[in-house]
């Protein structure tokens, strides 16, 4: 939860107990929580606000997507993690600039490859 460890947490919980007081802990925990509803409830309205105005199109519109993090990840890597997952084709690619005539034969093992002295 946010990072915080127990020890984190114990730490949190004995400085509100010695800043509140043993007596208006409870009332300033369940302000806390009445704070943080109410907040919650705000920005989902806001939310659905924003996607009832923008219309039809932006209709799977969400604002968690305008995070950097989620932006990258989303629209970077996963297309590379699915070139990864993609099986191999057993074509070559329709771009490329070879043809079968172009291509040399494969070596064979042990077999030295032809040296070119101008192309050095």
């Amino acid at each position: 939860m946010f990072g915080l460890g127990w020890p984190e947490l114990l730490a949190l919980v004995v400085i509100a107990l010695l800043v509140f007081g043993p007596d208006k802990l409870p009332q300033a925990a369940s302000q806390a929580g009445r704070t943080l509803r109410q907040l919650r409830q705000m920005a989902n309205n806001a939310k659905a606000d924003l996607q009832a105005n923008l219309g039809p199109e932006f209709s799977n519109f969400d604002p968690a997507d305008l995070n950097p993090k989620t932006f990258v990840r989303k629209h970077l890597l996963d297309d590379l993690e699915n070139d990864w997952n993609a099986p191999a084709a057993a074509e070559p690619y329709a771009g490329s600039y070879t043809t079968e005539a172009d291509a040399e034969p494969e070596l064979s093992f042990g077999e030295i490859p032809p040296y070119d002295s101008e192309a050095t």
